[in-house]
Formats: C-alpha cells, structure tokens, sequence
C-alpha cells in the first residue's frame, strides 16, 4: 500500500503521525511511504530521518494525497485540505466529529474511508489510541493552569503547592477518565488539595484506592458542582462520552459564582468542551476571560509537546496502520472489531451512531 504523511498544519500542530522507526516498519513491510517535507521537524525529526527509514521526501501537501492510498495524521483536515480528500482514499487520524459540522459534510462529500483514532476500542472499553493523548493532555492541563493562576496573566496569585505557612491551591478535576486521574496526580504531586468528580462510582472507587489521601473523590452532580467552583481555584474539564459530544457541566450563570482570577483548563474542548463558554483556542492565543474567569481551551494541547506526543502516539497507532497496510482497510476492520469501531464515515455514510445524534441528522 501507498501511505502518505502529510505536515500538520493546524495553528502550532508540531506533532507527526509517525515517527521514522514507523517509517521502518511500513517499509519492512514492502509498503511505500510518502512523507511531506519537514513533517517531523517539529518533532525533532528531519527529512534525512526519514530518508534512512526508507522513505519518499515530497515537497507539497497536495503530492502527499494525490499519491497516497492511505493517509495518516494526527489532527482532523482542515480546510486547505478537504478538496484534496478523494473517494476510496483512507484517512486514519484523529477527527471528532461530533464537534465539527464542517469536517463531516466535508468528509461525507469526499466519500473517503474515515478512521478515527478517538473511537477505536479495545474488548475492555479502553479507547487506546486516545490514551496517550489524554495522558499528555491531562499533565499538561496542571502545569498549563498553574502557570495561568499566576497574576501576571490575571489569574488569583495561588501557587499550587503552597508554601510553609500558606495553604496550597485547590483543583476541581471534572472526569475520572484518563485525563482526570492523570491531572490529579500531576496536581497531587505539586501538594495541591485536588477534588475529582464523575458519575461512575466504579471510576470514583479506583481512584480512592490509588491517590494519597489529599486527593478526594465526589459524585458528580449540578448541585456538587456549584458548591466545589466557589472555592476551588482551577477547574479541569476532562470529561468524555465516546465520539459524542461533551455535556456541559458548567453553565454561562456559574462563572460569577467563581472568584475572579479562577481558571478553567477544558480539555473536552475537541468534543465541543464541558464548560458552556468554552471555544477553542490556539497556542498562540491560549486564553480569554469571561467574568473574570480565565478559559484556557487549546484544542491541540499535546501538539505542546511534541516529541514526547508523536513517539507515545506512534507506540499505539503502527499496529493499526499495519494491519490496514497489509491487509487493506475492508478486511482490517472486518478481522479486528476494535478497529471496525473506529469507522466513522465510508463512502459518503456515517457509520457512528453518536455524529448523526449530534447534529440531530
């Protein structure tokens, strides 16, 4: 098979679908890869990397899908890139549906095969292609809100961690997902009083059992919420539904109900965000304020780090990018029922329940 890795060009994407040791793979497989130049730039890894892979250097976006069978990224097309989408063509990659009309009509009319990561599930209900990200992205929620609690960028002043004499911080985490409980360490970790709510109590058990004894669970409900937001000092939106999307937890009339400086990290901002004044935003422009209420809603936050996001990526998506080099998309799916999942569109069809209740289709 043809596969093509184009540049991400989303604002500030600097990740890569797959790092050269994948190249590696691919071609050991007598598959040929196509790799837009400077692909891997941001990622530490140059066209010479590529090359020793065994790989093709192309210079433009449009070479990579014109030639390419297979194309696999990490960030949904944007725009620039729906008319080089073409019917039959194989597009693996994150895509999130369920928070973009646009993208859907755009991939509908292509009547391309759309693979997406996020909904691709093992037997156990681990979505484990969106698990590294989420682990990324839950880390990075802590160390992103501690730096935006500082007064400098109009946050309260708080240090997480307190010091000798001064409380520590205080961290409502909403999800005890994958983000959830990686942000709950992070924030434990630092000494900050963390409290982490869901409506799973299986979830909420877990997490009594593996966090110190400053991390506290809670069910999660509107009245719980209200009562936490009035005195908690940054607030993590971590909360999924599978390939639909995120309900929203924190409505427009709870702001003033936080004291100003108070910041909220959505990380469910790919799935439209828990928090109703959410809206993405870029690592450029990371933040605005509302009532006093910082938002920081970065749809891309792994994109941050991407090193450390492309090689975790890759860890868990070559095997799914083999199986499809090598057997081709139609009997991938059909042989491995957790990639059968991840088939959101073939062929101008939805094929994911959740993206047709989203849009109300």
């Amino acid at each position: 098979m043809i596969v093509g890795i184009p540049k991400e060009i989303k604002n500030n994407e600097s990740r890569v679908s797959l790092t050269p040791a994948g190249v590696y793979e691919l071609v050991k497989n007598n598959h040929t890869v196509y790799v837009q130049t400077q692909a891997g730039i941001g990622s530490g890894f140059t066209d010479d990397h590529y090359l020793k892979a065994g790989a093709t250097i192309l210079d433009t976006i449009e070479e990579v899908y014109a030639i390419s069978e297979m194309i696999v990224k990490v960030k949904e097309p944007i725009a620039h890139e729906y008319k080089l989408v073409r019917a039959g063509q194989v597009l693996f990659t994150y895509f999130h549906f369920a928070s973009s009309k646009s993208l859907t009509e755009a991939m509908i009319k292509s009547k391309a095969v759309c693979i997406a990561y996020e909904t691709v599930e093992d037997d156990e209900g681990s979505l484990v292609l969106l698990t590294p990200m989420s682990e990324v992205a839950g880390r990075l929620a802590i160390q992103q809100g501690a730096k935006y609690l500082e007064k400098p960028v109009k946050g309260r002043g708080v240090l997480l961690g307190g010091v000798p004499g001064v409380a520590p911080g205080k961290v409502l985490v909403l999800g005890a997902g994958v983000v959830g409980i990686q942000a709950a360490k992070m924030a434990a970790g630092l000494g900050a009083h963390v409290t982490i709510m869901d409506v799973n109590m299986k979830r909420l058990r877990y997490v009594n059992d593996v966090m110190p004894p400053h991390v506290v669970t809670e069910f999660s409900n509107e009245f719980n919420i209200r009562k936490h937001i009035k005195t908690h000092d940054l607030i993590i939106g971590g909360v999924l539904l599978k390939g639909a999307k995120a309900p929203n937890l924190i409505t427009r009339d709870m702001l003033k109900e936080m004291r100003p400086g108070t910041v909220i990290v959505d990380v469910a901002v790919d799935q439209g965000g828990c928090v109703e004044t959410t809206r993405p935003t870029t690592h450029e422009d990371p933040i605005y304020i509302i009532d006093d209420v910082v938002h920081y809603s970065v749809a891309n936050m792994p994109g941050a780090v991407p090193y450390t996001s492309t090689v975790a990526l890759t860890n868990v998506t070559l095997p799914y990018v083999l199986r499809l080099a090598n057997q081709g998309w139609e009997t991938a799916c059909g042989n491995d029922p957790s990639l059968h999942k991840g088939l959101n569109i073939i062929d101008g069809k939805v094929m994911y329940h959740e993206i047709n209740e989203a849009f109300g289709w």
